[in-house]
């Protein structure tokens, strides 16, 4: 109509689609480590109530990326190429919202490291994993939707165990396809542990939580 205001495109309505792109955005972010724990904490909850590109503009406005949801375009920040992850006798963990690579490099002497993907950011279908375990041990932690083929580890004397529990009909989002080999060590594949029951939950002899799928 001739002369009707025209609403700023920050004024215009956010979908849930706008908001989950967000809330993807500053999950990378902070597994990038450009968010504090508490700092994602709280601008997911103002995502997940955001009612406008404005006030998602806001959320990402010191973020290297304005995101899909702002800019129409597609995710603009990508995945690592190359992850390398190198111990000897300590230890090395990626859980939470930490950015999922194209490609993982892990070598363990005589440490741990464990990738827990319940949290991950995922943005790729596909990870290939390499391994180099002399005496120490990998674990991968892994929801029904993600894959993990750990067929073609060579193992001299090491141990090999994949105990995740992967049903055909369950939608893949994440295929992982680990090579490399074992001395002695060990690499483990395993379901998340169940929640742990809250005091009240154990006094009212209520059944422990079932864990949630995370998207």
């Amino acid at each position: 109509m001739s002369g009707e205001l025209v609403p700023e495109r920050g004024e215009f309505r956010a979908s849930h689609e706008d908001r989950d792109q967000t809330v993807e955005l500053l999950r990378v972010a902070a597994g990038d480590g450009r968010l504090t724990a508490g700092e994602l904490d709280e601008r997911l909850g103002a995502a997940l109530t955001a009612r406008t590109y404005g006030e998602l503009k806001a959320l990402v406005a010191d973020l290297p990326t304005a995101g899909p949801a702002l800019t129409g375009g597609a995710m603009a920040v990508p995945p690592k190429e190359v992850s390398r992850i190198a111990v000897d006798s300590a230890s090395a963990r990626r859980e939470g919202p930490w950015a999922v690579p194209q490609r993982m490099e892990i070598e363990s002497r005589s440490g741990s490291v464990l990738l827990d993907f319940t949290g991950a950011v995922i943005t790729l279908s596909t990870l290939e994993i390499e391994v180099s375990v002399h005496s120490g041990s990998v674990t991968l932690v892994v929801p029904p939707d993600v894959f993990v083929d750990v067929d073609e580890v060579e193992m001299r004397s090491g141990d090999v165990r994949n105990r995740a529990h992967f049903a055909p009909a369950t939608p893949v989002r994440l295929r992982v396809h680990v090579t490399g080999k074992l001395d002695s060590g060990s690499l483990t594949v395993r379901p998340p542990k169940p929640p742990r029951r809250s005091f009240w939950q154990w006094l009212l002899r209520r059944p422990r939580p079932t864990a949630a799928l995370t998207r």
